[in-house]
């Protein structure tokens, strides 16, 4: 009996190099989210109690090359070795299982918001490059709002339970153990209060705001009227101008990520976010207006390279 084939050669009901699936595709993405999520939580830990201005290690009196003496606290890697001396290597995880579920979260909102804004955006015509980065800038900022307000409340689970690395407590586990604390201790407005300025979701979502519109206008502009035509690696310039335009502008808008951070510990009923450790703040601007009497608005920014001059108080002791 023949072989059924078609006039090319091949044989029919062979399945030929089968094309990933949305659902393939999407798996995918969350995976490797998970993965680099788990990886780089270590980093956020020690950001997030250097945040809280919380230094278990004493600092070391030097000198820069100019002579001035300061005092060099500890980096990331000696942070690191303390929270594994005292909870172990599975204590610099702690925190982690929200940042999964917040991490799987934002993914998945922001591939159904991406797109339906395509479905909108194909409608209209571009007239000039600059509609164009409007638009598309217009879009991510929606895209990034829906994400941040449907994953802050894990944002919120994820700070306290690294915050409670301060006083030692075990007031905050699990994730389901957190949602019934906070919501039996705080009702909604543990995880939001969207409406009221004590929030620490306001200052998040401004933060991300400004940093999409700098980035992006910033680029557009540069690309536009900086580099030169004629210049042979415009092309390669153009490429990375928003790549270095993002981290010119994050060191910016850094301050209204620290005090979302400080906010979502704020008067919650751990160390960290209690006096004599911090003061207790009425709203996000209280605590801005703090930070910057202080000269903390970009405290924890830096890993590795952490000075302070000599007559600087390290941590807050209000």
């Amino acid at each position: 009996m023949d072989s059924p084939e078609n006039p090319s050669g091949q044989v029919v009901g062979v399945e030929q190099d089968a094309t990933p699936t949305p659902m393939d595709v999407d798996t995918a993405v969350l995976l490797l989210g998970a993965g680099v999520t788990a990886i780089t939580h270590p980093l956020l830990y020690v950001k997030l109690l250097i945040q809280v201005g919380h230094e278990p290690l004493p600092p070391t009196v030097g000198t820069t090359m100019f002579g001035r003496r300061v005092l060099y606290l500890p980096g990331f890697f000696s942070y690191a070795q303390h929270i594994v001396k005292v909870d172990g290597r599975r204590g610099l995880f702690r925190g982690l299982s929200p940042r999964i579920v917040s991490s799987t979260i934002s993914t998945v909102v922001r591939s159904k918001v991406k797109q339906q804004v395509e479905v909108f955006s194909k409608r209209d015509d571009l007239q000039t490059s600059l509609r164009k980065v409007v638009r598309e800038t217009s879009h991510e900022m929606i895209i990034q709002c829906l994400s941040r307000v449907a994953t802050h409340p894990f944002h919120v689970m994820s700070v306290r339970c690294m915050a409670q690395f301060v006083g030692r407590e075990l007031k905050y586990g699990g994730i389901f153990s957190c949602i019934v604390k906070i919501f039996k201790e705080e009702g909604l407005a543990g995880f939001y209060v969207v409406l009221c300025v004590c929030s620490g979701l306001v200052p998040h979502v401004v933060g991300e705001v400004l940093f999409l519109w700098c980035c992006n206008l910033l680029a557009h502009f540069i690309n536009t009227y900086a580099v030169d035509e004629n210049f042979s690696q415009a092309s390669a310039v153009r490429s990375y101008t928003k790549f270095v335009m993002g981290i010119a502008v994050s060191v910016l808008t850094y301050p209204f990520m620290l005090v979302a951070d400080l906010m979502a510990v704020n008067n919650c009923g751990l160390a960290a976010g209690l006096p004599p450790h911090s003061p207790i703040f009425k709203s996000w601007l209280h605590c801005w207006n703090h930070l910057s009497h202080k000269g903390y608005l970009f405290r924890g920014s830096s890993f590795f390279f952490r000075r302070v001059p000599v007559t600087s108080q390290p941590c807050i002791e209000d």
